[in-house]
């Protein structure tokens, strides 16, 4: 599990099935600061979240495959959650 920020979406033409119906993001994974941790990625959505939100992000490959509902998707990241905004 890690916290990043969306900073983009995603449209693709040709994708696996199990990718069908789900929302691409483009997250900027962050570090413990809130500074950037490496390169973006790409994750499947389906919570709604939009540019600019704080998102909870995971790799679990049992999980994601498990909310996809295919053993074989090729699709290493998804949000699991859409953090509140600190205040």
């Amino acid at each position: 599990m890690q916290l990043g920020k969306v900073i983009g979406h995603a449209t693709s033409t040709v994708k696996h099935s199990s990718m069908n119906g789900w929302k691409l993001l483009v997250v900027q994974t962050l570090d413990t600061k809130g500074g950037a941790d490496g390169e973006p990625v790409l994750v499947v959505d389906n919570l709604g979240a939009g540019a600019g939100q704080r998102v909870m992000i995971t790799s679990d490959g049992k999980a994601v495959s498990q909310m996809l509902g295919d053993d074989k998707s090729p699709v290493r990241w998804a949000v699991i959650g859409i953090a509140d905004d600190q205040k």
